[in-house]
């Protein structure tokens, strides 16, 4: 039988560890801000085609050569056509880049098919839905909770949510990585990873409360949050693994996207047991709360 781990003794350190990093994270936030990408700043795309499948890693080299740091290089369709981004509108870019990237591959000379400005107002508008995604995603969190559990279950998987957010996002901006349309995709998956991790500890709670009867809230939180324990590491450590996979293979375009959910996951996991869980501590989860209203009798009018 797996020995109960007292996961609730250590809450208030772990109360303090998360004000702390929430805080630091929302004065990241706010002091450094955003390095947002060309997605919401605007800036120039410029579509480049080969004769023969062109090396990402070597275009990148050359324009940084060339002084253009801030290009961001993909393919586009077909292994012979790149797309490259980067800020400011120049109508001479697409030529300039065209030139600095003539030495690349040799016989293999880059021809410029298109080259287009999307404005920052584009950008605006990506934000603004961005941000309303994200909420309607919390608030459709907290009315599913409220009528799956209860709502003190809901207050605590709102809270643990707010924090994976926070701390994620906070990160992003403290070592300032690019916050593209990638990592805002990060940061939505992360609402959903979290959440069916908070769920499956609630859920055996929940069931606990019908077997251990005289149990406290405190040894019922422990049991069932111990009884998870192998679930919750199997998940999260197959799930880095996974990430840390797209981290040093999937290239400069998904370092973002996995660097997010790296830190998100960890965060997803730590919240689940020492926010999620402490909330239905101060709240004062019992038994009582999860008892359905018993229906009062109708009255017979019938003679």
């Amino acid at each position: 039988m797996l020995r109960t781990i007292n996961f609730m003794g250590v809450r208030n350190i772990a109360f303090a560890i998360t004000v702390l990093l929430t805080v630091l994270a929302l004065f990241s936030m706010f002091h450094k801000g955003m390095n947002y990408g060309l997605d919401f700043t605007g800036g120039t795309l410029i579509e480049l085609t080969y004769e023969k499948p062109a090396d990402l890693g070597l275009v990148r080299d050359e324009l940084v050569k060339a002084g253009y740091h801030d290009a961001v290089v993909q393919n586009f369709g077909a292994t012979t056509d790149l797309l490259v981004r980067m800020p400011g509108e120049d109508p001479q870019l697409g030529n300039q880049v065209a030139a600095a990237l003539q030495t690349v591959g040799g016989d293999n000379p880059a021809t410029v098919k298109r080259v287009e400005f999307v404005g920052p107002q584009v950008g605006e508008e990506l934000r603004d839905q961005g941000g309303l995604g994200m909420l309607l995603a919390l608030g459709g969190v907290l009315v599913y909770l409220a009528f799956r559990f209860q709502w003190k279950f809901a207050v605590g998987a709102i809270l643990s949510l707010i924090h994976d957010v926070i701390v994620t996002v906070g990160l992003l901006s403290f070592f300032q990585i690019t916050f593209d349309l990638t990592v805002l995709a990060a940061v939505l998956a992360i609402i959903g990873y979290s959440l069916n991790d908070t769920i499956v500890v609630f859920d055996r709670v929940r069931e606990n409360f019908r077997v251990m009867r005289k149990a406290s809230l405190i040894e019922n939180i422990n049991v069932s949050t111990t009884q998870t324990l192998l679930r919750t590491v199997a998940t999260s450590v197959s799930t880095l693994l996974a990430i840390a996979a797209l981290m040093f293979f999937g290239g400069d375009n998904l370092w973002g996207f996995s660097l997010a959910l790296f830190i998100g996951v960890m965060a997803g996991t730590y919240s689940s047991i020492y926010i999620a869980n402490v909330v239905l501590i101060w709240l004062n989860l019992s038994s009582e709360d999860l008892i359905p209203p018993v229906a009062k009798d109708q009255v017979d009018d019938r003679p």
